[in-house]
């Protein structure tokens, strides 16, 4: 089937300021994790009417918006994370960047907002790729970050979806999402606070669920962990997802347990692709319900072999230790565990060309 072309004309405006190439070297020598900036972005905008015009790729710079735009009262935004990868033979690669395409659209119905047609969305992300090939870091672990985004625009203050939206692409070149590297990572179990209720945003991808979690992730950091879980709005009970990643349990029949999909946790499209991968390989995947209760027992009985996170910025991340109010316990001697390590190297080695690619699941960007 062939790919639907985007219907709107980029103008073209590279920079006449871009980073010196010097300068841009010396700081992919000590890459974090979205704190440098690649010099353009991509804009799109959307007004009632007349729906989405003035497409551009121009110089990065501040938008300047209204005191009184709606998305600072009213919170409608969404956004994507996805990245780009420089392969071994050189070629710049996206992974599943459709998969981000359809989930923004996703986010953007249950936030009272205009849909942009995924074969926009695709050329705002690949010709802001292409301008900005130069930014795409080939260090092992580094890629370019991609983060598209939309806001309501609209100066106004009434309660009801705006009329006027930006949509954005920017760029960040990227190290490992952990500071440790692929070290397994601590978790502090959440008692006080919850991400997503049924009916509620938790399935949307909208800054709302992340400023929610903040206040909670601050705790698990004050704990001495790395991250957070969350268990269910109802009962607080069932294990949902991270802060920011989905989770998934590594059991002694070899088997794989998942919290399911059902409006309160994000659908990951690493989540999805491991479910995949892990499935070729023969391994039965559970998408069920796991009670926080289960998992302390599963571990400290030895049913429960691994466990890890997942999610587009930290890859997959084993999960060492749980910390929760009454103690903490180990998961597989708090190393990194086989099952764990083969679905990683599986993922990364599609995403960098190293594999492969029998799913059609990379997206060559062509001309870079």
């Amino acid at each position: 089937m062939q790919a639907e072309t985007s219907r709107l004309t980029f103008d073209m405006k590279p920079s006449a300021t871009p980073l010196p190439e010097q300068d841009r070297l010396k700081a992919f020598e000590n890459l974090g994790f979205g704190t440098l900036f690649s010099d353009h972005m991509a804009v799109i905008r959307w007004s009632e009417g007349k729906g989405w015009h003035s497409a551009e790729v121009t110089a990065r710079a501040p938008f300047q918006i209204d005191p009184a735009s709606s998305v600072l009262h009213y919170a409608q935004e969404i956004f994507e994370g996805m990245k780009a990868y420089r392969t071994g033979d050189g070629r710049a690669v996206l992974f599943r960047p459709e998969e981000n395409a359809r989930r923004f659209n996703e986010s953007a119905r249950r936030m009272a907002m205009p849909e942009l047609p995924e074969a926009d969305f695709l050329a705002a992300v690949e010709k802001l790729v292409k301008l900005d090939a130069n930014w795409i870091p080939s260090a092992e672990g580094s890629s370019l970050y991609l983060r598209p985004f939309m806001f309501a625009s609209e100066t106004f203050l009434g309660v009801r979806p705006s009329k006027e939206y930006i949509f954005c692409v920017i760029a960040s070149p990227v190290g490992p999402y952990f500071k440790g590297g692929a070290k397994p990572v601590s978790i502090w179990v959440s008692q006080d606070y919850t991400r997503a209720a049924p009916g509620g945003t938790g399935a949307a991808k909208c800054g709302g669920n992340y400023a929610a979690s903040l206040v909670a992730q601050a705790e698990a950091y004050a704990k001495g962990c790395d991250q957070v879980v969350f268990l269910d709005a109802a009962e607080h009970k069932w294990v949902e997802e991270l802060g920011g990643m989905n989770v998934f349990f590594v059991m002694d029949d070899g088997s794989i347990m998942t919290p399911p999909l059902g409006g309160t946790i994000l659908p990951g499209i690493t989540r999805k692709s491991l479910i995949a991968l892990a499935r070729e390989e023969g391994i039965t995947v559970n998408e069920k319900p796991y009670s926080f209760d289960e998992w302390k027992s599963d571990a400290q009985s030895g049913k429960l072999k691994e466990a890890f996170a997942c999610g587009t910025a930290a890859v997959v991340a084993a999960i060492g230790t749980v910390k929760y109010p009454d103690g903490e316990f180990q998961i597989g001697g708090g190393e990194t565990g086989l099952v764990t390590t083969r679905l990683r190297d599986a993922l990364v080695g599609i995403q960098r060309g190293q594999s492969n690619d029998r799913h059609g699941w990379i997206h060559v960007i062509d001309g870079v």
